[in-house]
C-alpha cells in the first residue's frame, strides 16, 4: 500500500460493485485473548490481519502462547495454543486501543515482568482506569511515562510485575471515555482466583454494544457472566473453553464502501452480512437509510443502492462512534445540514477526531463546527486539497468518501488503513471501477 499522499479515484459515474470485507477486527483481538486462556488449542477462521490484529498475535506469542496459520493461503485459519504465561518480555502495543488495554489483565497471570509500549500517539491515550483497576486487583504495576494529557491518570509506559496469579474481586471504575476498559477486565476475568466483578460509576459508556460483544464471546467459551444488572458486569471464577469459530466481516469497515451510492448513485453489495450481531456496524442499515439509501438485507448480504443526492440527519452515535469520521465526510455531501451527537469520548481515539474532523472537513470548504458532544456541519462546495489523516485508520476513509466526488483530494499518509483495513485502496479502487467483479481481500 503506498504510504504518501494518496490521490482518491473519483468515480465516473454510479457504483455498481461487490465488496467482500475481511473479519472483525474487534471479534478477532477478543477471540484470541480467551484462546490464550482457554483450555485446549482453539481455531479462529477467516481472522482479520492487520496492524492491530498482527500486534495482538505477537503479544500472545511473547508471552509464551502459539498463533500459527493452518496452511500457506493468504486467509489462512489461526490456530491458538495456549501456555503458561511468561514475562520478561516487552509489548508493542502500536496504536492499538485493544492491544493496550486487554493485554495488561492478562499480564497479570503471566510470571515476571512485562513491559507495554506503543507509538507516540498511543502514550497520549488513557489508560488510567485499567491500571488503577487491576492494582484494586492485585497486580502490581509501574508507571514509566508522564500519563495521560488529559489528565486521566497514567498511561504507556507501564510494566505489570506478574506473579502467574491475580487475586481478583470487585472494582469500581469510570469507563466514560472507553467500554475498552471494561472488556478488557471481563475477557481475563475467568482466570482471576475470585473471578471479577466491576461496577461502572461516572457518565454513559460509550460504545455499549462492544461491552455486549464481550460478554457474548465470553459465554461461547463457557464462561459465568452476569450482565444483568445495569452498570454492572460480573465473570465468575472458572475454566475458558477452547473456541471454534467463524469471524463475522467487520461491519465498521463496511461503512465508506456503503455509503458510496449515496454520494455518487448506484449500488454495493457487501456479502456476508449477519442477521444478528453485536457488532455495533450494524447501526449502519438504520443510518444509511434515514440519509435516504435504500438498504436492502437478505440471504447474501446487505446491498445498499442511492441516486447521488441525499439529506442531512440529526444522529447520535454513541453506540458506534467509530462511524463518526466516515458520517461526518458523509454529512458534507448532502444537501441540507448534519449534527452528530453523543461522541466527545471519540476526542481520545488515534487522534482527537472531531477536532481532526472540523480542520480537515473545513480546510476543504465545509462549515464544520465542534459542539460539547459531536459536530454541526453544514453543506458547502467542496475543493481539493491534501487531507490530513492523524496516524487514524478512520480518517483515511473518510478522506476516501470525499474524494469521490470532490476532485483533488490528497489522503495523506493512507497506508495507515493497514490498522484495520491493509488491503483499503485496492477495494477503493475496484469499487470505483464500478466494473460489478468481487473485490477480494488480499493479505498484506
Amino acid at each position: 500500500m503506498p504510504s504518501a499522499d494518496w490521490p482518491a479515484p473519483v468515480a465516473r459515474g454510479p457504483i455498481d460493485a461487490i465488496v467482500t470485507l475481511p473479519g472483525s477486527k474487534s471479534l478477532t483481538n477478543r477471540y484470541l485473548v480467551l484462546a490464550a486462556l482457554a483450555g485446549d488449542v482453539s481455531r479462529l477462521r477467516r481472522p482479520l490481519r492487520s496492524r492491530d490484529t498482527l500486534l495482538m498475535a505477537d503479544a500472545l506469542r511473547a508471552l509464551g502462547c502459539r498463533v500459527d496459520d493452518v496452511d500457506d493461503s493468504p486467509d489462512a485459519d489461526w490456530l491458538v495454543t495456549p501456555a503458561a504465561l511468561t514475562g520478561g518480555v516487552e509489548i508493542d502495543c502500536g496504536l492499538a486501543g485493544n492491544v493496550m488495554r486487554f493485554v495488561p489483565p492478562l499480564a497479570g497471570l503471566a510470571t515476571g515482568d512485562v513491559r507495554f509500549d506503543g507509538d507516540e500517539a498511543a502514550r497520549r491515550r488513557p489508560m488510567g482506569p485499567v491500571i488503577r483497576a487491576l492494582r484494586d486487583l492485585g497486580v502490581e504495576i509501574t508507571e514509566h511515562g508522564a500519563g495521560d494529557p488529559a489528565g486521566d491518570g497514567p498511561s504507556l509506559p507501564f510494566t505489570v510485575h506478574g506473579e502467574g496469579v491475580v487475586r481478583g474481586g470487585t472494582v469500581t471504575i469510570d469507563a466514560s471515555s472507553s467500554s475498552q476498559f471494561v472488556s478488557g477486565l471481563l475477557l481475563s476475568g475467568a482466570a482471576y482466583e475470585r473471578g471479577v466483578t466491576i461496577h461502572h460509576d461516572g457518565t454513559q459508556v460509550p460504545s455499549l454494544p462492544h461491552i455486549d460483544m464481550t460478554v457474548t464471546v465470553l459465554r461461547d467459551a463457557g464462561v459465568d457472566v452476569d450482565d444483568s444488572e445495569p452498570h454492572t458486569w460480573r465473570v465468575e471464577p472458572g475454566e475458558v473453553l477452547a473456541l471454534d469459530v467463524t469471524i463475522e466481516p467487520d461491519l465498521s469497515n463496511a461503512a465508506q464502501f456503503l455509503a458510496a451510492p449515496l454520494v455518487a448513485g448506484g449500488r454495493v453489495h457487501v456479502p456476508g452480512w449477519p442477521h444478528h450481531t453485536t457488532q455495533p456496524g450494524d447501526l449502519l442499515r438504520d443510518l444509511l437509510d434515514r440519509f435516504g439509501a435504500d438498504v436492502h438485507l437478505d440471504r447474501s448480504g446487505l446491498t445498499v443502492s442511492g441516486t447521488g443526492e441525499f439529506h442531512g440527519i440529526d444522529i447520535d452515535l454513541h453506540d458506534a462512534s467509530e462511524l463518526t469520521p466516515v458520517v461526518a465526510a458523509l454529512a458534507t455531501l448532502a444537501q441540507t445540514p448534519s449534527i452528530i451527537r453523543g461522541v466527545a469520548h471519540i476526542r481520545g481515539h488515534e487522534t482527537d477526531r472531531l477536532a481532526a474532523l472540523a480542520r480537515e472537513l473545513g480546510a476543504l470548504g465545509a462549515d464544520v463546527h465542534e459542539t460539547d458532544d459531536g459536530l454541526s456541519i453544514t453543506p458547502r462546495p467542496l475543493d481539493g486539497g491534501v487531507f490530513h489523516t492523524y496516524a487514524d485508520h478512520r480518517m483515511v476513509m473518510a478522506g476516501a468518501l470525499l474524494g469521490l466526488v470532490v476532485p483533488g483530494v490528497l489522503v495523506e499518509d493512507v497506508a495507515t488503513v493497514g490498522k484495520t483495513l491493509p488491503t483499503f485502496t485496492t477495494l477503493w479502487a475496484d469499487m470505483v471501477a464500478g466494473s460489478g467483479k468481487r473485490a477480494h481481500l488480499i493479505r498484506a
